[in-house]
């Protein structure tokens, strides 16, 4: 078994076949029929899926099953895959300062505000994050560009300038990547 939770919310007989499972199964089977007992229990799981028989207002991870029959191992399978679905989203997210990067969707969040970004900006941006201290335009061009140092270009420069632009335009920060002495750095 792994740390995956599954919740049945509501759902007695669907909670009773699967702890028959139990031992079979790759997650902990939950029952829970309060909504408040539901979201003390969600704050202290990493990882799981509520079944419930509909959607349950300002709660995550939901799978919902409004129709009977199902087919044990249909049920099953559709668990896994909701499963593989919220570590893939989850993995795919990184918090920057006040920010998210949306890796699968190339995308900057703020306050519900999006901005799409090229694959090289997330790749700069994610750079300078790992960075306590200011990165250099050389250490930027071997390491995001993978430029040799002898090279004379101005790449790296005109593609943080058109970055930190459209971050101030979308999300009017003028901070969050900030010119140093030595280079550049998230703020």
């Amino acid at each position: 078994m792994n740390n995956s939770s599954l919740i049945i919310y509501k759902q007695q007989i669907l909670y009773e076949i699967l702890s028959e499972l139990d031992k079979e199964l790759r997650f902990k089977i939950i029952k829970i029929n309060s909504e408040k007992v539901l979201e003390q229990q969600i704050k202290k799981l990493d990882n799981y899926i509520i079944i419930a028989k509909k959607n349950i207002f300002n709660i995550s991870h939901q799978f919902v099953i409004d129709k009977y029959p199902i087919k044990v191992s249909k049920l099953v399978e559709k668990i896994n895959v909701e499963l593989m679905k919220k570590n893939f989203e989850e993995q795919s997210k990184i918090i920057i300062s006040n920010y998210t990067i949306d890796l699968n969707a190339r995308e900057l969040h703020f306050n519900n505000i999006k901005l799409k970004l090229t694959e090289k900006e997330i790749n700069t941006i994610i750079y300078l994050s790992k960075s306590k201290n200011s990165v250099s335009i050389e250490d930027l061009e071997k390491n995001v560009w993978k430029y040799q140092s002898d090279i004379e270009t101005h790449t790296v420069e005109t593609h943080i300038y058109r970055l930190r632009k459209k971050i101030l335009k979308i999300f009017n920060d003028e901070n969050f990547i900030v010119s140093k002495k030595n280079g550049y750095q998230i703020n």
